[in-house]
Formats: structure tokens, C-alpha cells, sequence
């Protein structure tokens, strides 16, 4: 949870410092030509980007469009004249040259500029339905897929920009002793200036093979970043915004949300599509179909295909969200993609940008909003060359710091086109704001929001800062205060300590650990670590050993019921861990604690050891843990890292080992676990999240060692718990359990008149738990009559939340309600519920 909050709120850095942005031109000017006798064309109708109407007919030669949103695209048509389409960048948006070549009458098809929607009685009819059939008919895979070896280049750029600054915005005292900042400010066709923020470039080589077997390697060799070298959270989270896109899937990954693609198979039951025109796109001769989505509330875009009238293969792609798009923080999504086909069945990329349009608040026209541009481009392809084996090896060499340090010179030869002066100006910029104090006093602030930790001085943090308070039923107001050493995110080790104070019980707490890895190759790490607290043991059943974990118990200052099963744990560990694959870690945690009630008058843990009565455990055991996170993306190679959002699944299998008479512990055990957790896109139906979970004791443990169907009692949401349980309610020695929840992202609200102008979206869910308990694990407590496993039947719980409460784009409220499905004899349940609580995503 830390990592993803931590990039939410460096995007949030952004919004709240200076909102706005523009990464694209506004304003085109240039000159129209007949090709060969090179006179000047007038009567010329422009259109802007996938506008069905021209924006102006031309009088003379020359010509100047502009646009209140970003200009992609234009297309110049003229009667007897072959229809040329350009793609604008800010380096080509001034003085263009366009050449019209007459066209032949063999070469004239039928040409369609509508300025309506043609209705046609079946699809069939639809002259698009039948090249869009031959595309899904002679659908492509990315041809890195047919070659025995394959390698290639990317360069990757990513810029933010604020956009739609005035005068006024200006002025504003945040901006006292940084106005130098509006001197690399750009004026756009609005009047208004655009902002350049931030800027990273990154090059990658890419190998690969498929045979004898499958392999693949992608390595960072540069990397250049505009004022925030030593702030990898920024980085990491303006790449983590975007994913790579295959067209020709059925559904298209943003922000971990589906969208419909306009080019899968079930494309013509999200959109319409229109036969526009026949084109030349890099020499090859194009159809140019515009599509737009029957419905404007769902997730889905508009904009235009090009289709090889030969081959029906897409040459390229522009993808616009419609102005009611439903993400959070987002006003429009446009990308452009584009495709180079080497044979008859497969493609490979060339390019492919993408731009979010982002404000914290207001969808409108106009408002100040950052726009996040991403732009790679894919570059020398070499294919059935023999790859040495030790370049699919990582080497230490790749996770220094210094590995990616190149010089100017190099950057110079590696981007496929200049920067352009704004882009320039972005590097001069942020390094002159690092030498600015009350720049540093914002950054500093906003560091803190995201990391939870104040940097006190040098190396030391202080926090996490929203722990500082709590309240429980033993400690009454309980304060809480911790530190930790923090040079970069590159250390390689950290030492950190929390000490906490109940003034009820009168009785101090503490906890200190310390970690150091070895190598960061294969991330061989060791730490060790000692806490004495006031915790809620059974909150997770798949929950790691730890060194300090933070206490639980001040994390519910709303609940139904008192929450009395809280126990005193004084507790010492040791681990090791190591990844012999990337993504794939074996940890080792060795394990010495003490437990017993913290109200052992309302809260029983004693049990009956060789006929006599105990009241606390003396626990030792050893956990080994196979942990695999495949497809998941980590920024650098610090001792913490913070994972990139994205559809990685997590999968836990683990094996406990407790030991009677080490460390005076009570009893030998085995106990087998397993969790995975993962999230599907399902097609426009929005997204399916789940999490399963089975473990077994193998042998008789007290209360304190057993498995705990775990419970939440607050009023909040809390993922993998079961809303409407108490504490200790279901104890276990074997368990199963299923939790899925779905994200239908609005889908079916949009269909309700008013309700859909809410913008809510709608989640459903359903929780299952089984397992069972021995009479020999009942006996051994004192207690044990009072506890159950549900084995008699599945326990259920059931309900559906609504999500993207709010106003404008700030809509990151959810309320979920909870209905209690079965053993509703039990006393002191609770059949229904309700829990709100904070959502920060897209």
C-alpha cells in the first residue's frame, strides 16, 4: 500500500503546485502547394484532428489553424486532389510546406466526409464491416514472436506539462520567488502560456529468443531525468501511468482500467465505423475508417484506423477518449500508434505516444490541468542472429547508479529527433528550482504525504507520521513515535524504531529493526529486529513474520462493538531472503515470541500444557517462503522498493516449522499456507480483482497459534477481511478462502437517466470462507467451547459498494454495503453493514 500511495501522491505534487499543461501544439501555420508546378492551392478544407467538419477553407496559399484542444492531426482535402493527412509535434507546427499531387481518375475512389452518422439497415451494408472482417480475419501477433533470436532499441520520453496558465494564476504567492519558472513558458493558440515540469528520457535494448527455449531481456543503459535524479518516486510514478497497447486485443490497458478496442473482434457492438477515404501513409496506400462509440458513457474512444488496402493490415491508429470519460483525475486520453508489418501475420511496433490530460478538479474546458505525454519509439530490429547466453544473465553492472550516466554527446545520437526548446529549457529549469529553498520546502512537503515519513536532518526520517496517535481498549490514547535512516532509495541498508506509550495502562511499547542487503543483483538480504506491543493478532492469515511490524491496534477509531481480543506480543525475528530470479524471492524468518491476552479478564488465551494451565505461549519457529510477483515492476534497487501498478499477480506459498524446547517454546507444528492474489481486465465488463487463500495445521496449537478467519470491526474498508464477522470468531486448523470483487466501472450506472450524470461507478463483491477445527484444538484452550470453524457450512458474505464519490475529477470516495450471508443464529452478529472509506486511483 505504501508504494502505490507514494506515486498517487507525487501526481498530486504535481496538481496541487501548478496545475496545468500542454504538451502538444495548438496553433499550426504553413503553405499548401499544387506538387508539381509548385503554385499555391487555395479552396483547401483543413480538419483538425477527427473532426467530421474542415476548421477553414483556405482563401490563399497560406493558411493558420487553431484549436482550443491539442492539434494531432490535420487533413488537407481538395476537390481533384489527392487527400494528404499530417501528424503535428511542436517541431513540425510552424511553417509547414504540404504538397497536393492531382489525383488520376483510376486512382479516385469513392470518397465519404460525412458530417453525420450514416445509418445503415445491418452492418453488412457497411462498407467498413467488410474491411474490419478481413482485418479480424488476417488478425496479427507481434512478430517478435516468429523469429528464433530478436533484438531491438527504444527510446522512451516522458514529459509533464502544466497548460492553460493566465496571468492571474501567476501572481498567486506560491509563485513568490519562483516566477523565474514563467520565463520557459510557451504561449499556446488560447492565449493562455504552457509550463513544461518534467522531463525523462530512457534507452533500452531489448534481447530475445524463442528457440531451443523462451527468453527475454530488457535492460535501462541511459537514463537522463529533469531535476529529480535523486527522487526515482517521481520517475517511477510518471512511467508507472502508462502501459504498453496491442490494437488488435479486445480490450486496452489504461490505469489498469479496459477500454474497448476499436480493432478487436467485438468492435461493432462498441462502435460505429465509417469508410472515410483512401490515403498514402508512408508510401503504403491506406483506408482511413473513422470510428465512435454508439454509447459516450462507457470506456471507449474515437478516432481513425488505417487499414493496407492490400494486406488489411493496420498501418496505424489515433485513439480519443470522448469527453464524458469516466477516470478519476483524467479530462482525455489520446494515442497514436503506429505499426510496420513485415509479412502476412505478424506486425512490429514503430511508435507509439500517448497523453493524459489531467486536473485534480474540473473536467471543463479550459481548466488548468498537467498533461503527461509519453512517446517511444522502437528502432533497430535485428532478427535470427546468434545471441551470446550471457546477455539473458543480469549483471551487478546494471544496478549501479552511474550504469546509466551518459553524456550529451550520447544523447545527442540516441533521441530519433531533437528536443525542442521548451523541452530544452525543462533541464534548465528544475536544475535552477534545486537551488531554490522554498521549491526545496514544497518538494520536502510533498515527500512527506507520499513517503508518511518528516526527513528531520540528514539521513534520518521521522514517522510514519499518521501512526502517531491511536486508541484501544487497553491503552485508552495511546501516542506513537518512530524514526528511521534514510539516505536515498538506493541504501542498501536501514535501521528504524518506533516507541509508543498507553496512557491507560500506563506501559511503554517499543520496536527496532535493522536490514542490510549484500547484493543488489540478486537482492541477498539479511536483518533482525525486537517489538514489544499491544497487537490484534488474526488481522491477515497469509501474514508475513516480519522483523518490527506496525501495530494494529490504534487503527480503528470508529468500530462496532469493543474490540477486547487484543494481545501482548514481545517478540524477536531474523530473516534472510535472496532472489535467484527476478521477481521470484526465498526468505527464511526465524521466529522467537511470548503471547498472551492484554485483558485477560474479558479475553482468554489461556490453554492446558501436560495437565497444566498456562496463560502464555513461548513460541519458536522457522518459515520458509517462496514469493513470486511475475510481471511486476520495481523503481531502482534500494533496500525498499516501490512496485509500479500494474495487472502482476502475487503468489505466497509458505512453510512454518515450530520447535518445542528451542528458546523454551511450548510446541512443535507444521503449518502449510497459500495466497494468490491477482487482478483481470475483463473485456468492457470492467475489472475482476481476487484473492484466495487455503491453509492447514497439521498439528494442536492454542488460540494464539491458530488461524483466524480474519475480521473488521471498523467502520472502513479493509481489503482481504470479512466485514461482517467479529473477532476470533471462525478459528481453523484448515481454511479456504475466496474473495472476488468486481469493478464494473460505471458500466451499468450509465445506463440510468440522471444518476449516469454522477459519474458513479458500481462494485459488486462476494466473500467465502471454510475450514474446520479438531475437538483437540478445542480442548486445549480453556476457552476452546466458545470457538467454531465454518465447516458446517461455506460462510458467505455478499453486497455491492459505489465508488467515485465526489465532485469533478477529485472522486475517491466509496461506500460499500455488506449483507452477512448465513450462520445469522449466532449472538451478537451483525447481519448488515456499511464501510466508507478513501480510494485514491484512477
Amino acid at each position: 500500500m505504501l508504494n502505490n500511495n507514494s506515486q498517487k501522491h507525487y501526481l498530486l505534487f504535481f496538481f496541487l503546485i501548478l496545475s496545468s499543461s500542454v504538451c502538444a501544439q495548438n496553433r499550426v501555420s504553413g503553405k499548401i502547394v499544387d506538387e508539381k508546378s509548385n503554385k499555391e492551392l487555395n479552396k483547401v478544407d483543413i480538419f483538425i484532428n477527427n473532426d467530421k467538419t474542415p476548421s477553414l477553407t483556405t482563401t490563399s496559399g497560406s493558411f493558420t489553424v487553431q484549436s482550443d484542444s491539442i492539434i494531432h492531426q490535420l487533413k488537407f482535402s481538395r476537390k481533384s486532389y489527392t487527400t494528404e493527412t499530417l501528424d503535428i509535434t511542436p517541431e513540425n507546427a510552424e511553417n509547414i510546406f504540404v504538397q497536393l499531387s492531382q489525383a488520376k481518375v483510376s486512382d479516385i475512389q469513392e470518397i465519404v466526409l460525412q458530417s453525420g452518422k450514416t445509418k445503415y439497415k445491418s452492418k453488412k451494408e457497411n462498407p467498413a464491416y467488410a474491411i474490419m472482417q478481413k482485418v479480424w480475419a488476417q488478425k496479427r501477433n507481434n512478430g517478435l514472436e516468429k523469429f528464433d533470436t530478436y533484438s531491438y532499441k527504444e527510446y522512451e520520453k516522458t514529459q509533464f506539462d502544466l497548460n492553460n496558465l493566465d496571468s492571474a494564476f501567476m501572481k498567486k504567492k506560491i509563485f513568490n520567488k519562483l516566477d523565474f519558472i514563467f520565463d520557459y513558458a510557451d504561449s499556446t493558440a488560447s492565449g493562455r502560456l504552457g509550463l513544461p515540469i518534467f522531463l525523462n528520457e530512457a534507452v533500452y535494448e531489448n534481447f530475445g529468443k524463442n528457440k531451443p527455449d523462451k527468453d527475454s531481456k530488457r535492460t535501462l543503459i541511459a537514463q537522463k531525468t529533469s531535476g529529480f535524479q535523486d527522487n526515482q518516486v517521481i520517475t517511477v510514478s510518471a512511467k508507472n501511468l502508462y502501459r504498453d497497447i496491442n490494437i488488435y486485443d479486445n480490450t486496452l490497458n489504461y490505469f489498469d482500467i479496459g477500454f474497448q478496442s476499436p480493432v478487436g473482434t467485438d468492435g461493432f457492438s462498441t462502435y460505429d465505423y465509417s469508410l472515410m477515404d483512401t490515403i498514402t501513409i508512408r508510401g503504403e496506400k491506406a483506408f482511413q475508417i473513422r470510428y465512435q462509440p454508439k454509447r459516450k458513457d462507457i470506456l471507449a474512444f474515437q478516432g481513425n484506423l488505417y487499414i493496407d488496402t492490400d494486406t488489411y493490415a493496420v498501418l496505424g491508429a489515433t485513439l480519443k477518449s470522448t469527453q464524458k470519460i469516466n477516470v478519476n483525475f483524467v479530462n482525455s486520453v489520446y494515442t497514436q500508434v503506429e505499426y510496420d508489418n513485415p509479412d502476412e501475420t505478424t506486425f512490429l511496433p514503430k511508435k507509439l505516444v500517448t497523453e493524459f490530460e489531467m486536473s485534480p478538479f474540473s473536467k471543463k474546458k479550459g481548466a488548468k490541468s498537467i498533461i503527461a505525454k509519453r512517446s517511444v519509439d522502437y528502432s533497430e530490429y535485428e532478427f535470427n542472429k546468434p545471441i551470446d547466453p550471457k546477455m539473458f544473465k543480469r549483471t551487478e553492472e546494471e544496478y549501479e547508479d552511474k550504469f546509466t550516466n551518459k553524456d550529451d554527446a550520447y544523447w545527442t545520437k540516441a533521441r530519433p529527433d531533437t528536443l525542442s526548446k521548451s523541452e530544452q529549457g525543462v533541464y534548465n529549469m528544475l536544475d535552477q528550482l534545486q537551488q531554490t529553498p522554498k521549491f526545496n520546502r514544497m518538494v520536502k512537503l510533498f515527500e512527506t504525504l507520499g513517503s508518511r515519513y518528516y526527513n528531520a536532518f540528514k539521513g534520518i526520517d521521522i514517522g510514519p507520521i499518521f501512526s502517531i496517535y491511536g486508541r484501544n481498549e487497553v491503552e485508552g490514547d495511546r501516542i506513537r513515535l518512530g524514526a528511521r535512516t534514510y539516505f536515498g532509495l538506493n541504501d542498501t541498508w536501514r535501521a528504524q524504531f518506533y516507541t509508543a506509550y498507553g496512557f491507560k495502562d500506563q506501559q511503554f511499547k517499543y520496536g527496532v529493526e535493522a536490514r542490510y542487503m549484500f547484493n543488489k543483483l540478486n537482492r541477498f538480504m539479511i536483518g533482525a529486529g525486537t517489538s514489544r506491543d499491544i497487537v490484534q493478532l488474526g488481522g491477515q492469515l497469509t501474514s508475513g513474520d516480519g522483523v518490527t511490524p506496525q501495530s494494529s491496534s490504534s487503527s480503528t477509531f470508529f468500530a462496532r462493538g469493543e474490540n477486547i481480543s487484543l494481545s501482548s506480543v514481545n517478540k524477536t525475528s531474523v530473516f534472510a531472503a535472496i532472489e535467484p530470479w527476478k521477481n521470484f524471492q526465498i526468505r527464511v524468518d526465524g521466529v522467537m515470541q511470548s503471547i498472551k491476552s492484554a485483558i485477560p479478564e474479558k479475553f482468554n488465551l489461556m490453554y492446558y500444557k501436560d495437565g497444566q494451565l498456562r496463560q502464555t505461549v513461548n513460541d519458536s519457529h522457522v518459515t520458509i517462503s517462496l514469493i513470486a510477483k511475475p510481471g511486476a515492476k520495481f523503481s531502482q534497487t534500494g533496500i525498499d522498493r516501490y512496485q509500479a501498478r500494474n495487472l502482476a499477480p502475487t503468489i505466497v506459498l509458505r512453510y512454518t516449522r515450530g520447535i518445542e524446547g528451542l528458546f523454551n517454546a511450548d510446541f512443535n507444528y507444521d503449518k502449510l499456507q497459500f495466497m494468490l492474489y491477482k487482478p483481470f481486465l475483463i473485456g468492457s465488463m470492467g475489472k475482476l480483482v481476487v484473492n484466495f487463500e487455503a491453509g492447514k495445521n497439521f498439528n494442536t496449537v492454542p488460540l494464539a497459534l491458530q488461524n483466524i478467519i480474519p475480521a473488521n470491526l471498523s467502520y472502513g474498508l479493509v481489503p482481504n477481511t470479512f466485514s461482517q464477522l467479529n473477532y476470533y470468531e471462525f478459528v481453523t486448523d484448515a481454511y479456504t478462502t475466496l474473495q472476488l470483487e468486481h469493478h464494473f466501472n460505471g458500466k451499468i450506472l450509465s445506463y440510468i437517466p440522471l444518476i449516469k450524470k454522477l459519474k458513479l461507478r458500481e462494485v459488486a463483491f462476494i466473500r467465502g470462507a471454510y475450514g474446520t477445527l479438531s475437538d483437540a484444538s478445542k480442548a486445549i484452550n480453556v476457552e476452546g467451547f466458545r470457538y467454531s470453524a465454518p465447516s458446517e457450512h461455506i460462510y458467505f458474505e455478499y453486497g455491492f459498494g459505489i465508488e467515485n464519490i465526489g465532485i469533478g475529477n477529485l472522486r475517491i470516495f466509496r461506500v460499500d454495503f455488506n449483507w452477512r450471508g448465513n450462520y445469522l443464529d449466532r449472538p451478537d452478529i451483525s447481519k448488515f453493514g456499511v464501510k466508507a472509506g478513501f480510494q485514491l486511483g484512477f
